[in-house]
């Protein structure tokens, strides 16, 4: 009977390391959440609240949200590109995946009811269900991201709560205080504490 060779003791702690490395890269978190681009998205929504709740048409209105929309979508790509290139980590790891997969389908659902809402003449639950929405993705998303994400998450989603049962004529007021003011407090914490 032949004798079994021993596997050499640094053949078997480098397989060791391969596996604790694959294994963390699978429980990695999403970090390129933009604090400071996020901080910029408030920044560029408070304004856009202001301009929209001057306008006297709704077509007015809805042109000033998709056109900050628009802004906003930049300027948070923007930042998450600079933030993952600056960190070194990448943009398409596994938990950056999975964050995409999770966040997109509740900002679908937003962009296909805004259409009937705003044919239907109800922009204040256009404005409520963009809220909702939006803190549906980002906990979706932020399960896969540092803690404080989803917690943004529950605060959109509960503004977006509070937008359903304020008075149509402040609809501008929880977009206000979601987009603009959420966006600087939590931009700012994930700046702070989370590297930018």
């Amino acid at each position: 009977m032949g004798q079994v060779e021993p596997i050499p003791i640094h053949d078997h702690a480098l397989e060791n390391l391969r596996y604790i490395r694959s294994a963390m890269e699978r429980a990695g978190s999403f970090t390129a959440v933009p604090g400071l681009g996020g901080m910029v998205m408030g920044a560029s929504a408070l304004p856009a609240a202001w301009l929209a709740h001057r306008q006297t048409t709704s077509e007015g209105w809805i042109t000033v949200w998709l056109t900050e929309m628009v802004l906003a979508v930049a300027i948070g790509s923007l930042a998450m590109v600079h933030k993952a290139r600056r960190s070194g980590a990448p943009l398409w790891c596994d938990a950056g995946r999975k964050f995409a997969l999770s966040f997109a389908p509740p900002i679908l659902a937003g962009a296909l009811l805004t259409w009937p809402l705003y044919q239907a003449g109800l922009l204040h639950i256009v404005a409520a269900a963009w809220l909702v929405l939006y803190g549906a993705a980002i906990v979706a998303g932020g399960a896969f991201s540092v803690r404080i994400v989803p917690a943004m998450g529950v605060a959109y989603f509960a503004l977006g709560l509070v937008a359903m049962l304020a008075p149509p004529a402040l609809k501008d007021l929880p977009l206000a205080a979601g987009f603009g003011g959420l966006h600087m407090v939590f931009g700012f914490w994930i700046y702070r504490r989370y590297g930018g």
